[in-house]
Formats: structure tokens, sequence, C-alpha cells
């Protein structure tokens, strides 16, 4: 197979293989593992305050001076209504009363006591650390944060679900579009409609691809070199991996957690807003399913912020049950070695399979 392609020459890298960024998951380990690697390490940046986000960079430059891609959420935030304070008010009651139910302790914040980032305040972090490829997903940047990283040379990716976002993504001026298949691990990068397009990813790849002519990438049940291949048929430029790295050394997630995703079944992968508001694939617990059966899931972010303590809690107990353990419907044995090493087999097998 010919690795060369519009990708590799605009992100300088040798194969356009990309990490996908993964908050909670990614780390600057990771990140400059698969950079050094010869594909796209991405340092999952989310909504971290900027401080922290510099700090983060920082760290990756330490361990690889190959390309890296930071990337960022790009939200609408609801503003804080008396409806939603009092829906927060009585989420929370809710949530005090399970956990104290199974015993957990937890300090759920008020509404007034969560911390909201602006993502203008991260382009400013993210220029100032001369950050060369910048990846986005909830929404699209407005045109003043698209021409600020475009003076400076930063090149843009963009998530889509459906046609039409890539439409509006292309027509914004971002250079590359990741198109983000249903089968995709963690949350939707959908913007446009309140309920998620349910189009399976490799039909999504194809009409995407035979509609805008920007670069794609493609993201969603990726984990070999036939399913690399078939999205390649399909239109992709790049391929984005994501759950292949969730038990790999570089991982932020704690042993508990990489025992879980070792033994999880086909059918307790779910698409779920409990944990955040946003609809996301992971494995199903008891949270989940004691969640989804009421009515109290706040909009993202209030449901995540309210909800962050409880999995702070969650994880120095070890619980798997209240923790938000994302993965994709590609169910891959979730090998616990370098991902350094996880791209170079899959280069090889591809390799070898075409």
């Amino acid at each position: 197979m010919e690795w060369k392609n519009v990708l590799t020459e605009l992100f300088k890298i040798d194969y356009p293989i990309i990490q996908a960024p993964m908050l909670g998951v990614t780390t600057p380990q990771m990140a400059a593992a698969a950079s050094n690697a010869g594909a796209l390490g991405s340092l999952a940046l989310g909504d971290l305050a900027a401080e922290k986000c510099i700090e983060l960079i920082r760290e990756t430059k330490k361990l690889t001076n190959k390309p890296f891609a930071v990337n960022i959420f790009v939200h609408k935030i609801d503003p804080i209504t008396p409806k939603l304070e009092a829906d927060y008010a009585k989420t929370k009651k809710y949530l005090q009363k399970f956990t104290e139910k199974l015993g957990v302790q937890t300090d759920f914040p008020d509404i007034n006591e969560i911390q909201l980032t602006d993502y203008h305040d991260q382009i400013e972090a993210i220029l100032l650390e001369n950050c060369g490829i910048v990846s986005f997903t909830f929404g699209n940047l407005d045109q003043e944060s698209i021409a600020a990283l475009k003076e400076n040379k930063v090149l843009l990716i963009g998530t889509c679900t459906s046609v039409q976002e890539a439409i509006v993504l292309e027509k914004s001026g971002i250079d590359i579009i990741c198109v983000q298949g249903i089968e995709a691990g963690g949350h939707r990068g959908s913007f446009l409609e309140e309920t998620i397009p349910q189009i399976g990813g490799l039909s999504l790849l194809s009409q995407v691809s035979e509609t805008v002519n920007a670069p794609l990438i493609y993201a969603g049940g990726i984990y070999n070199a036939k399913t690399l291949l078939a999205s390649k048929t399909l239109g992709a430029d790049g391929f984005q991996l994501g759950s292949l790295f969730l038990a790999t050394a570089e991982s932020a997630l704690q042993d508990f957690e990489k025992h879980r995703l070792r033994n999880v079944k086909e059918n307790e992968i779910v698409l779920t807003k409990s944990f955040s508001g946003r609809y996301a694939r992971g494995i199903r617990n008891s949270f989940i399913k004691e969640i989804e059966d009421s009515e109290f899931i706040l909009p993202y972010p209030y449901q995540n912020k309210l909800t962050a303590e409880l999995r702070k809690i969650a994880k120095l107990e070890k619980n798997a049950d209240l923790v938000s353990i994302w993965a994709g419907q590609s169910i891959s044995g979730f090998n616990e070695v370098s991902t350094e090493i996880i791209i170079r087999n899959l280069i090889e097998e591809t390799e070898n399979f075409a």
C-alpha cells in the first residue's frame, strides 16, 4: 500500500494514521508515541483551562520533535436559566440519593460552582505555543477564530457526523474533515441536529466523499488492515484510531478500567447521554442503567460537570459501575503494549495484506 498522500504532505508525517484524541485517556506520552511511530499523535485538551492546555502541550513537546495535533471542544453552552437551575437541583438531589444508596459519598457541586471553559481562551494558548494542527469537535469554530488560526498557518480539522455538517465545515474554510462514524467510541461530534444521525460510518464516509473536496479522515470501527483499507476504498485519506489505544501502556485508564475493557461483551457497548448530557458510546454499567431509565439528564456540559466528582471518586474506589469507560463497536482485544508498537504492527499488517 502506498501511504504517502495529501495528508502525509500536509501533516509532515510518514503514515496518514491519526491517534484519536480521547479526553481522560490520551496522555502526552500517548500522543508522542503515536507521532514517534510516524503517525499523527493527538493531544486531547477538551474543555481544560488554558493554563492546563499549555502545561500538557509543553510536556508533549519534551517527548517528541514530530508534529502532533491538539484537540478542543467547540460547543454551544446553554445559559443558566431559572428552569436549568431547577432541573440541575432536582438532578443533583436524585444523584445524591442514588449514590448514598450505594454507600458512595459524593459532594456534587452546585450549579454556581461549575467552572466552564471558553474555547477562545484555549485558542490563545494554542497560538502562544505555536501548535501547527488543531482538531475540534461538538461544533464549528467562529470565523474570527478560524481567521486567527489560519493567519498563523495552523491546519484545522473539523468533525462531522452528517453530510450537511461536512458541507458547513468546508464552506467555513476548515482544511480537513474528520468523518465520525456512529461505530466510534466516545462522544459524538454532531452539532447541527438535536438527535444524532443514525447513518452507518462507511455509508456516511462514501456520501461525504462524493459531496466535499476537502481531504477526509475516517473515524469509527478501524482496528485492523481490512477495516483501514475498506475506509480507504470509500474515500478516506486518513485513518483515525481510538479504541485500539485504550489499554496501551500510555493510556490514562487505570488497571481496573482496562480489565473491564478486556472482558466487555458485544452487547454491552451502548450509546448514552447519562454521564455527560451528550451521546457517547461506551460500556453499559449500573450508573447508565439507572440514569437512562430516569428523566435526570441535563444538557451538556452541565450533566458532565455534575457527574465529574462521582467519576473521580469511583476511580479512586476502582468502581467500574460508576465511571464512564468509552469504547467503540469494534472490540479489538485491548492490547497493553505501547501505542507505538500497535501502530507499527498495523502498518506492517496493512502492507502485507495489500
